[in-house]
């Protein structure tokens, strides 16, 4: 798309689609390289993208006729959603969005409203399917040796992290900020980043992909914690195998001692486990938190065990220990003195560690995009601006980020978050304030968009853009980008 000058020095133009105002050469582009001189016109580097639903792209049928009479057409025109990729900015925030889109969707007049946001507040949020110990929480997570967030609370199966925000963008030094506007970038746009962890781990971390922990490419999630392990496989070992535990870094599971294997008659074993007893057949802190088996420091599982008690245990008693994942496993036998063996897996034994590994998913890595969208960008909608933010929160007005669906926090502002993996390729941007540029469509009814003070005068049908080179259809991916 081409927008008007705003300056002229000598052959060069001056750009205003951010804060930089970069002077631009003939045939150049700015700082950001998206906004390029094109025979003295400032155009926009990138198309404007339109996504096009179609059944052969995961879209839905439509039928044959839903109403009225044929018009003869044998092929009907497919949904078209205009997103806010390549659509250029409102800066500085008192012009319109620079498309503003009406349809008509079931007989109803429908505006959408598209904008690329820049975005001085905003991060990502990194969900990391393992087990493997990254480092403490709160601690620093740095990309090429500068600080870009921090690990936060982990979840089930999953480590989490915290990347971005205005203080990483702006309130550290210079080369920090740019940093940090780099790798919330190259995430979000789903390419890989190393991370280091002060204290912890070597992540490398892409949406959609198992992450690669410390040179290691992980495999699985964790079919759950120790205790939940013995509860989902108990029936199956009953009977093969007189112990077994569970090692985990959070919760380890003994069978004997478990509810489930007292309600199958399952004998004490004599079992001693170090670490914190919770209840009965669950431990907490067996061992430190590591990248060995089950989330914890060790190589050697015997380590986390005491003496078997002589009045219950016996020679011959077998045990199996296994992880969370299933990746680790081994059989022993208790010997003359009662200490354990290792020795050869029976094939049913084997069976139910590839069991556990079956019922593991995937692990991936999540990459969430989070901005605020509360500020100035919403002048491009209405003149009005809190009427947006109070039409979002009522559900009239739909958001989206490039075509994908959002989640918007409750509270003050339009915060939102999404997952990247669901928009386009090369959906994200930057320019070097630092800040990132990011899509996002407001989708309501022409009547509703009317009432909160939109710009109507700039509303223009969705038939205008269909066949203009400013865009270009492309197939709408409802499910991961492969």
């Amino acid at each position: 798309m081409a927008d008007t000058m705003t300056v002229a020095a000598g052959d060069k133009i001056r750009c205003d689609a951010c804060p930089v105002m970069c002077y631009i050469k003939p045939g150049a582009a700015g700082a950001c390289d998206r906004y390029a001189n094109h025979d003295g016109t400032l155009a926009r580097v990138d198309p404007h993208v339109v996504l096009e639903r179609t059944v052969s792209h995961g879209g839905k049928l439509v039928p044959f006729q839903a109403s009225g009479d044929w018009d003869g057409k044998i092929v009907r025109h497919p949904e078209l959603f205009v997103t806010a990729i390549g659509a250029g900015t409102t800066y500085p925030d008192y012009k319109p969005a620079p498309f503003i889109v009406s349809s008509e969707v079931d007989g109803v007049d429908m505006v959408t409203v598209v904008t690329e946001g820049i975005f001085s507040y905003c991060g990502v949020k990194l969900k990391i399917d393992t087990d493997r110990y990254l480092g403490p929480e709160t601690a620093i997570v740095r990309a090429e040796g500068e600080a870009v967030g921090h690990v936060t609370t982990s979840e089930y199966g999953s480590q989490m992290l915290s990347l971005g925000g205005v203080h990483h963008l702006t309130g550290g030094s210079k080369k920090e900020g740019r940093v940090t506007c780099d790798t919330l970038m190259d995430l979000s746009n789903c390419k890989a980043v190393e991370l280091t962890i002060d204290g912890g781990a070597t992540v490398v971390v892409q949406a959609g992909k198992p992450p690669i922990v410390n040179g290691m490419a992980e495999e699985r999630m964790r079919v759950g914690c120790g205790s939940a392990t013995i509860g989902m496989f108990a029936k199956q070992w009953h009977g093969r195998v007189d112990e077994v535990v569970v090692v985990d870094d959070h919760i380890t599971g003994v069978l004997s001692e478990h509810q489930a294997g007292k309600l199958l008659d399952i004998a004490d074993t004599g079992i001693k486990m170090k670490g914190r007893r919770s209840t009965p057949g669950r431990y907490f802190q067996v061992a430190d938190p590591g990248t060995g088996w089950g989330g914890t420091n060790i190589s050697d599982p015997l380590s986390i065990l005491g003496p078997f008690n002589a009045k219950e245990a016996r020679p011959g008693l077998t045990m199996l220990m296994v992880s969370t994942t299933g990746e680790h496993a081994s059989y022993y036998v208790l010997d003359e003195a009662l200490k354990p063996i290792e020795t050869e897996m029976p094939a049913d034994l084997k069976f139910s560690v590839e069991r556990i590994q079956e019922n593991c998913e995937p692990a991936l890595c999540t990459v969430l995009f989070m901005g605020g969208a509360g500020g100035s960008l919403r002048a491009g909608v209405t003149d009005n601006p809190v009427r947006l933010t109070r039409s979002v929160k009522d559900a009239l007005t739909r958001v989206t980020s490039g075509g994908a669906p959002v989640y918007v926090w409750p509270g003050g502002g339009i915060t939102f978050m999404v997952d990247v993996t669901q928009m386009p390729a090369g959906a994200f941007g930057y320019v070097p304030t630092p800040a990132l540029v990011a899509p996002i469509e407001f989708t309501m009814k022409l009547s509703d968009y009317a009432a909160l003070g939109g710009h109507m005068d700039y509303v223009r049908p969705l038939s205008s853009l269909r066949d203009s080179a400013e865009v270009r259809p492309m197939p709408y991916l409802p499910g991961r980008r492969a």
